[in-house]
């Protein structure tokens, strides 16, 4: 990874735990940024799905798999270390980031949504797509959906409705759910792209030279290949970049590219097939990669980078068990506890990097606390819409977070996490209370005799000393702040 003179210095943070090296504020671009106001940029956010803390190498240079466009976009950004998915798994994490609010406040109080479920979004609720579009904005979405289409008895044979384009986009291309769940069509608006036959496909469980994981049985349309999927959408984004960039009404657009990698069925290209050192999960996340530096170089082509924010997160940890670890000596959730499902810090902390040429501090590294529903504020004020009249978001505004050289102000106040099985934790400074036993989600924890666990994430990032007995004022505090979150609608 190059990088320039001024920030040829790396520091680790929290090294006991990764959390990886990366630029440090010391070293970041020494001009001042002022507030930004009012402004209308194009916003592209990318997010991964079920990428780990650990994977980027600008966060941990110990990873094995290469990712120089995402190293570049946190030497041109800002890097977050404490950044937060609202769910440790993918349904409930979408809902949030679209919407600024907890799923939990929603019917879903556990698990996530399959292909075939009706939409969970509020047909009133107020989206991130729903208020630039009342901005002015051109609003896409292109990829994986995964909070619902239509109502319980909807079927793919009838219009689509209820799915992106009723919650603020004025397109949408992509897929239903999962890559491993049915039906397997593109969708385009509310009609399928790849009209369904009846053909079955069997359930596939599979590992070979190509490609590893699985699909459920189900209806497939016709021509869909789930090798081409990640190619097919990263092409479609791409054109959409473009047609916006040139449409004749000079509208700024948001696209809202929702990725349905690196979650299996892992099937990297031939491009990247073999090329990392973890298996065919890291050769797709270097597909991932690849599809952020075509991206970037598609708004340098277009003439757009400088009026452009781009933001790239996942929507909760890496599904990497211990025997992963293992194998490939490769810690995908960095050094964190636990995986993709877990209430423990390798569930729900991910990478978060956002980057707007000349307006952002290229290269800062910020430990504050943020949750992904907090784009929809931070969004809100940057272009100056508001959102002040819009009822109990769960969403705040860290923009100051992105223009300042130095630590603000900000604060963000507690964060409530949640599991796969819908156990809940709150988090608030240095302290993290998780109201129960185990991991909630896929590790399989042995049981302590405690009936709650307390972290101080300071002093035991990698949460491996429970404190609840011992810190019982601590956790007294918490739990009463938790139930007040929870009673709020």
């Amino acid at each position: 990874m190059r990088i320039n003179k001024h920030r040829a210095r790396l520091i680790s943070f929290t090294a006991s735990v990764l959390l990886g090296v990366i630029y440090s504020d010391a070293y970041a671009d020494e001009t001042a940024k002022q507030p930004i106001e009012n402004a209308q940029p194009n916003i592209v956010i990318i997010f991964a799905d079920d990428m780990g803390y650990g994977d980027i190498q600008a966060y941990n240079p110990a990873s094995k798999i290469a990712t120089p466009n995402l190293n570049k976009m946190a030497e041109q950004g800002v890097s977050f270390t404490d950044a937060h998915s609202s769910s440790a798994v993918c349904t409930p994490s979408r809902y949030s980031l679209l919407t600024g609010r907890y799923a939990w406040r929603t019917h879903l109080k556990r698990g996530v949504l399959r292909g075939h479920s009706p939409a969970l979004i509020e047909s009133d609720r107020t989206t991130i797509a729903s208020m630039l579009k009342s901005q002015g904005y051109n609003t896409i979405a292109v990829g994986k959906w995964h909070v619902g289409i239509g109502y319980a008895e909807t079927d793919y044979w009838s219009q689509l409705t209820r799915g992106p384009n009723s919650v603020g986009f004025d397109y949408f291309y992509g897929i239903a759910a999962s890559l491993d769940m049915e039906p397997y069509v593109f969708i385009e608006n509310e009609t399928l792209a790849t009209p369904l036959t009846g053909k079955i496909v069997e359930a596939s469980q599979f590992r070979r030279n190509d490609g590893a994981g699985f699909w459920r049985k189900g209806l497939i349309g016709e021509g869909f290949d789930h090798q081409n999927v990640l190619p097919t959408l990263t092409q479609k984004a791409l054109e959409q970049i473009q047609l916006a960039s040139q449409s004749a009404d000079k509208k700024p657009f948001f696209l809202y590219y929702a990725l349905p990698a690196p979650h299996t069925p892992w099937l990297p290209s031939k491009a990247s097939r073999g090329k990392s050192a973890a298996g065919h999960y890291g050769d797709f996340v270097m597909d991932v990669d690849n599809l952020v530096g075509q991206v970037n170089e598609q708004l340098k082509h277009l003439g757009i980078a400088d009026n452009t924010i781009v933001i790239y997160s996942s929507d909760n940890g890496a599904h990497w068990t211990d025997n992963d670890k293992q194998k490939y000596h490769h810690y995908a959730n960095g050094k964190l506890r636990g995986q993709k499902a877990d209430i423990h810090e390798g569930g729900h902390r991910v990478p978060l990097i956002i980057n707007w040429p000349h307006k952002f501090v290229a290269g800062k590294v910020s430990s504050s606390l943020v949750v992904l529903n907090d784009l929809l504020a931070t969004v809100a004020s940057i272009t100056g819409a508001d959102v002040e009249q819009l009822d109990n978001l769960d969403s705040v505004d860290f923009s100051s977070e992105l223009t300042s050289t130095q630590t603000t102000n900000y604060q963000r106040g507690a964060v409530i996490h949640h599991s796969h099985r819908g156990l809940f934790a709150i988090r608030k400074g240095d302290w993290k209370l998780i109201e129960g036993e185990g991991s909630g989600g896929f590790t399989r924890v042995k049981p302590d005799g405690q009936a709650m666990q307390l972290y101080n994430l300071k002093e035991d990032p990698a949460e491996t000393t429970n404190l609840f007995e011992k810190r019982p004022d601590i956790a007294k505090q918490l739990l009463v702040e938790l139930q007040e979150i929870r009673s709020r609608r």
